[in-house]
């Protein structure tokens, strides 16, 4: 087995992987995997948590990019029936893929820091098939998805997430439970896509355009920022004051601009 923890983290991965027992424990807890579910693990690494997965009885698909790191999985993981390894990247993977008829599927991983927004936007195309997701990530990436409206964290990743899912900081860890150890606090946070949306806007691209316009400058008021999108008398039919800034707003007012937009878009 040692030869397994020769693999040296690689920098372009942005691999640091995780060994503290404890904090591997605590993970699985959260998780909570059951015989009959099927789960997806996101850059399974040295397997740190891919063992306890499987221990569950759940069906477990992993996700490695690093080819160097399929043989190392393949010779501690290849003979359980319910392992299945696809080597390849995740940002270009089709989750809908794996997942058939009322199967959903439960993602994992600890993601690297690099690639952890691009791909949590690539998964919610998914969302429809996925019962939830438990992510390691930047604790202030995780701070940013579970902010409320009004502070400084509060922007297009809370939105357009927590227009998708219900968002739960869990628990932070500490650099010392990764090798190497990587320069930034770490937390774990799960991510539960919405049964019904709370607020379903009429064409969630239009609000992901509201959004990301509001937030360019989102030191300026929405009368600025939205200009070219929304004329003044149209961020006031939305019910929206055209002299908040973007932060002063919930996820229910982004979407009434969103709707105005559609309205405004839709031919006569």
């Amino acid at each position: 087995m040692s030869e397994l923890y020769q693999h040296r983290a690689r920098k372009r991965f942005g691999q640091n992987f995780l060994h503290d027992a404890g904090v591997i424990h605590r993970i699985l807890r959260a998780i909570h995997a059951r015989p009959g579910e099927h789960l997806l693990e996101i850059g399974p690494g040295q397997g740190a948590l891919t063992e306890g997965l499987l221990g569950s009885g759940a069906r477990l698909d992993v996700i490695e990019l690093d080819q160097d790191l399929v043989p190392l999985l393949k010779m501690r993981f290849g003979l359980d029936p319910n392992f299945n390894l696809h080597q390849g990247d995740a940002l270009k993977f089709d989750f809908s893929s794996l997942a058939g008829g009322e199967d959903k599927l439960r993602v994992v991983g600890n993601l690297p820091y690099n690639i952890s927004t691009p791909l949590i936007f690539h998964l919610l195309e998914h969302a429809g098939v996925i019962a939830d997701m438990h992510f390691m990530l930047q604790k202030e990436v995780v701070e940013r998805l579970a902010a409320e409206p009004g502070g400084g964290d509060w922007g297009r990743l809370s939105i357009m997430v927590q227009y998708h899912c219900r968002v739960e900081h869990l628990f932070n860890v500490g650099p010392g439970a990764f090798n190497p150890p990587p320069k930034v606090d770490s937390a774990i946070v799960r991510l539960v896509p919405h049964a019904v949306l709370p607020h379903p806007a009429k064409d969630h691209r239009l609000l992901e355009r509201v959004v990301r316009e509001a937030f360019n400058q989102r030191r300026k008021t929405l009368r600025n920022t939205l200009k070219q999108l929304l004329p003044a008398a149209a961020i006031e039919a939305a019910g929206v004051d055209g002299g908040l800034r973007p932060e002063q707003l919930d996820l229910a007012a982004f979407v009434r601009l969103a709707d105005q937009l559609a309205l405004q878009t839709s031919p006569e």
